[in-house]
């Protein structure tokens, strides 16, 4: 399968030859039908991304694991730190 680029291209150069006017007629249908096939499957895959996309961006934090991923460079300085501000005062 080509990649989602070489088909839109594909789909640019169809484009452009029904758009010139100089293409037989015969030549003309053969290429409007594979454009039409090519946008129907670009526009799918677009959709799916679309849809991917939304579920990450939607997805809710996990009520499961209320604790955030460690991210830190240094995860004990940080626990520590974040003691420190809990209990003002306290050492």
């Amino acid at each position: 399968m080509k990649t989602f680029e070489k088909r839109l291209e594909r789909l640019e150069e169809i484009a452009e030859k029904l758009r010139d006017g100089t293409t037989p007629i015969d030549q003309a249908s053969t290429l409007f039908e594979e454009g039409l096939t090519l946008a129907r499957s670009l526009e799918g895959e677009l959709q799916k991304l679309e849809r991917r996309i939304q579920v990450l961006v939607n997805k809710p934090e996990s009520s499961d694991d209320p604790q955030p991923p460690v991210l830190e460079l240094f995860p004990e300085l940080e626990a520590r730190a974040a003691r420190d501000r809990e209990e003002p005062g306290e050492s």
